[in-house]
């Protein structure tokens, strides 16, 4: 019996009725740990609040595939065709440093060029880009803005917890649990935490290697998804350098992936999996995996990376000036959720913060060559 796909409607979502008060707090919070950064973040500049070291900015390639069904075929994925792109690859963490103080968590930011249509960012609604930012795990360890208060606060603090050994960690965890204190123990965060230990014990890989998820769902045209960035099967099988140990080197995500790609290209398939049971796939709940065998995932488009050179520090400048933002897409792939909902003020505010101390013009390019070069 052939699925059936929940149709997306507004009323997937819950009403937060303290939702924009708790989101301008984060806003604050996240602008003064990003002005404090400049000092305190060991680079001299400011730092993203997540995300803050990159590991390399890769000219890609978006080929959106021909004779998807209907079902799939949906928003920027019904018209077939070749889209220039940029990749983001970076790490999680808040903090800049050696890889084995960040861990595992990284993310892969992509930017597909000429997508026609508005965009969902009133600022900027005509620049004809298109943003994913994906971790490599398909659930997340916060679900409302108000968990996302303490949540965001204790990561932006986690160095100065787990520098004082195993009670330091012990007070992140207990805090982390309990809100900092703020939570009845009949709402203590649970499902959270058991999402962030999963999440911690990421094994580190090749950032090839890694599959990197929506974090929350979204609309997909009629249809409600997550998106999945995951390496083709025939580029992964080539990739030479794939144990990864963060305690061998300061540096060694990047000089992996930079290697890698100086000797072939790659490819990812972008897949999507749609929503077929809101009770066992839920918009909300971000620390629940969508099963599989509930709607399997379905290769729409394929990304593809040239053999290609991204050393030298003019690569890293180069990433560091661009923006990526999950709302940075035409309304068929609205974000979903009130978590996926505060990253679009979170991420422009903290987007704006650190371009203007950094000096550095905020604008979107048209075209991957006006970045790196034709």
């Amino acid at each position: 019996m052939a699925a059936q796909f929940v149709r997306y409607t507004p009323d997937v979502e819950d009403d937060d009725p303290h939702f924009d008060r708790n989101v301008q707090t984060v806003i604050e919070k996240t602008e003064k740990y990003i002005a404090e950064s400049v000092e305190a973040g060991g680079t001299g500049r400011a730092l993203r609040d997540a995300h803050a070291k990159g590991y390399g900015l890769v000219r890609g390639e978006v080929e959106i595939l021909n004779g998807l069904p209907p079902e799939y075929a949906q928003g920027i994925y019904a018209t077939p065709g070749t889209h220039d792109a940029l990749i983001r690859f970076s790490n999680g963490s808040p903090h800049a440093g050696a890889d084995a103080r960040l861990g595992a968590a990284t993310g892969l930011a992509l930017k597909i060029f000429d997508i026609p249509g508005p965009t969902l960012l009133e600022d900027e609604p005509d620049t004809g880009t298109f943003d994913y930012a994906n971790i490599n795990a398909p659930i997340f360890f916060c679900n409302t803005v108000e968990h996302y208060l303490f949540i965001q606060e204790l990561f932006l603090n986690a160095p100065a917890y787990f520098s004082q050994g195993r009670p330091g960690a012990h007070r992140f965890f207990t805090e982390f649990v309990t809100g900092k204190g703020t939570l009845d123990q009949d709402n203590w965060a649970w499902d959270e935490f058991l999402a962030f230990l999963r999440l911690s014990k990421t094994p580190p890989t090749n950032l090839l290697l890694s599959s990197y998820w929506t974090m929350g769902a979204v609309r997909h045209g009629d249809h409600i998804a997550k998106v999945r960035i995951t390496p083709d099967p025939s580029f992964a099988a080539a990739v030479v350098r794939r144990a990864i140990d963060p305690a061998s080197a300061q540096e060694v995500f990047r000089p992996a992936l930079q290697a890698e790609l100086q000797e072939r290209p790659y490819a990812f398939d972008i897949q999507v999996q749609l929503c077929t049971d809101l009770e066992r796939m839920p918009v909300e709940d971000t620390t629940v995996e969508w099963p599989e065998q509930l709607s399997p995932s379905v290769t729409v488009a394929k990304l593809r990376l040239p053999q290609q050179d991204i050393s030298g520090p003019q690569n890293l400048e180069k990433m560091d000036s661009l923006s990526f933002t999950p709302w940075r897409v035409t309304a068929e792939h609205a974000p979903l959720g009130n978590i996926m909902r505060a990253r679009k003020e979170v991420y422009r505010h903290s987007s704006i913060a650190r371009h203007k101390l950094n000096q550095q013009p905020r604008r979107e390019p048209r075209s991957a060559d006006e970045v790196l070069g034709a």
